[in-house]
């Protein structure tokens, strides 16, 4: 095991002979639950930043880091625009489009996409695209074949969104021949490359019906055809979606490992969950394209060591949700906000790739008692939580201060033999558990 490890996961045990307080809290038996209960998904998403990976020949970068990626126990790469870009106007957002059936010529070749999806299918992996409906680059060929199909302003003068993105010019979504188009463009990258999903950004600014359509003509070609939808509204869990985003995890989570109620995080979870049917999901993060590119890395929870104690979090938690690594949360030494409009190849680290794949695999193992009742025994600075099924307990704790913290185990688990989901290792849960500033275990029996 690397030091990470070792230094990070180390339960103590301390205390041992310290008499039991009456207002320790008790574990509730577990509840009546039958033994076939539905499992909890073991998806789990890798967002990959193409512009992170080279600064030309990106998609080949991302090609070559696949078997880590997959290694880490991601199953799901969402790779964000890969579409040619647009100039006049443009900031060099990979979001401003001019071309949505080519490629960013800088990123590499319709073969050199080809060769990734196939080696990512041949890994088990499935390989979403980022969708942009709403809006096109002001050099996009549609502005002049077509500018009935673009909103203008009292003057008839094409318009950006009124969100304020000046690089792009604002469709009207709910014209049929935009639609039509739009629909066109998404088949096409299905067809040709056999892709399977989408991430669509900022869904809200689309017609529910758009989506529902879409979705239908998507899943004809492919049952299985994943939908993301980049909008924390569970309406579009009736359009089809698989996915909404949770956006409150990482603010909330962060404000923790700054000093706010850890039990804080358990109650977000918890209200996030309510609004997922069964068969749906939760997007949860720690860091996206954009949380990462308006917070500071190195300081968003706390230290750059609480980064994978967050992670824990995010992916532990989760009943209904399916956790997200984004490219740069695998490399050391990172600080400051991380735009993405910059090309800026990155060193993927070792260390941490193998901290996140024993993360994953707990996530994975877990996967039928994360189905389980959910029951919060945080302290203010430590997270703690465990989830039940009928003889079998998840018990997970981790430290959102950068001080060592110490706390008691729920009473029902004191003395009992668990198996720590990172190590391995199986052993009687101590009365007192100690953890390392942004220190973790994650135990089940």
């Amino acid at each position: 095991m690397n030091k990470i490890l070792k230094s990070i996961f180390a339960t103590v045990v301390v205390l041992a002979t310290t008499a039991c307080s009456s207002n320790e809290p008790d574990l509730p038996e577990n509840p009546d639950k039958p033994d076939n209960i539905e499992a909890s998904s073991t998806d789990v998403i890798y967002q990959a930043n193409p512009r992170f990976f080279g600064e030309n020949d990106c998609l080949n970068g991302i090609t070559a880091q696949l078997p880590r990626i997959s290694e880490m126990g991601c199953d799901i790469l969402w790779i964000m625009p890969i579409y040619e870009p647009g100039e006049f106007k443009a900031g060099g957002s990979p979001y401003c489009i001019r071309n949505f059936k080519a490629l960013n010529p800088r990123y590499g070749t319709m073969d050199d996409f080809k060769q990734l999806v196939n080696t990512a299918h041949a890994k088990g992996m499935k390989v979403m695209l980022d969708w942009i409906a709403n809006h096109t680059a002001w050099d996009c060929p549609w502005i002049t074949e077509h500018p009935d199909w673009y909103q203008k302003d009292a003057n008839g003068e094409i318009m950006s969104p009124t969100l304020g993105w000046l690089d792009v010019a604002q469709l009207k979504v709910n014209n049929p021949e935009v639609q039509a188009a739009m629909k066109e463009a998404m088949k096409f990258w299905v067809d040709q490359f056999s892709i399977d999903g989408y991430r669509c950004d900022y869904a809200d600014g689309v017609p529910h019906e758009f989506w529902s359509s879409v979705i239908k003509e998507l899943r004809a070609k492919n049952p299985d055809f994943i939908m993301l939808a980049e909008s924390g509204n569970p309406t579009y869990f009736a359009d089809g979606f698989d996915m909404i985003y949770d956006w409150d995890c990482a603010s909330t989570i962060s404000k923790a490992f700054n000093g706010t109620h850890a039990s804080n995080i358990i109650k977000e979870a918890t209200e996030a969950f309510d609004k997922v049917p069964e068969g749906k999901s939760m997007l949860r993060f720690v860091f996206n394209h954009d949380t990462a590119s308006e917070n500071n890395v190195a300081t968003m929870f706390g230290t750059p060591e609480g980064v994978r104690g967050a992670y824990v979090l995010v992916s532990m938690l989760n009943g209904k949700g399916t956790p997200m690594i984004y490219s740069s949360m695998d490399v050391e030494g990172l600080t400051g906000k991380l735009s993405f409009f910059d090309y800026r190849p990155l060193d993927f680290s070792t260390a941490l790739s193998d901290e996140y794949k024993a993360i994953n695999n707990a996530f994975i193992e877990s996967s039928k008692v994360r189905s389980g009742s959910l029951a919060d025994y945080s302290t203010k600075d430590v997270a703690i939580f465990t989830r039940s099924i009928t003889g079998h307990t998840l018990f997970v704790a981790v430290n959102t201060s950068g001080e060592a913290q110490s706390f008691k185990s729920p009473i029902a688990l004191t003395g009992t033999s668990m198996k720590n989901l990172i190590t391995g290792a199986s052993s009687n849960v101590p009365l007192m558990i100690d953890l390392a500033p942004y220190g973790y275990t994650i135990l089940m029996n």
